[in-house]
């Protein structure tokens, strides 16, 4: 929770004020970015990046919601989150974590 506080909560905060935002993790093989961004969601205190960062997005239109008609209000989230390894691409999102999507080069 500290690293997201640190590194990522203003990054998120940017991107509720209308701005894009982008967290990438770069390093060697076995240093920690899957764990760094994806963590132990069982434990709370070991949530990583990407659970912490959907919490604190939709944390915060709920919050916007509270008191309000929330049938005139209408949000909407586009969110990617994709690991790059040997030139493969993997969404992080999707169900079949096998499912390879396609790189293009021009």
């Amino acid at each position: 929770m500290d690293l997201y506080n640190i590194v990522a909560r203003p990054i998120v905060d940017s991107v509720l004020e209308g701005y894009n935002g982008t967290i990438f993790a770069y390093g060697q093989t076995g240093t920690g970015k899957t764990f760094t961004m994806e963590g132990d969601r069982s434990i709370p205190e070991l949530k990583g990046i990407i659970p912490n960062s959907f919490a604190h997005i939709f944390g915060a239109i709920a919050e916007k919601c509270k008191g309000q008609d929330s049938n005139n209000i209408q949000y909407v989230v586009y969110a990617s989150f994709m690991e790059i390894y040997n030139e493969q691409i993997r969404d992080l999102l999707h169900n079949d974590q096998t499912k390879r999507l396609e790189l293009k080069d021009n």
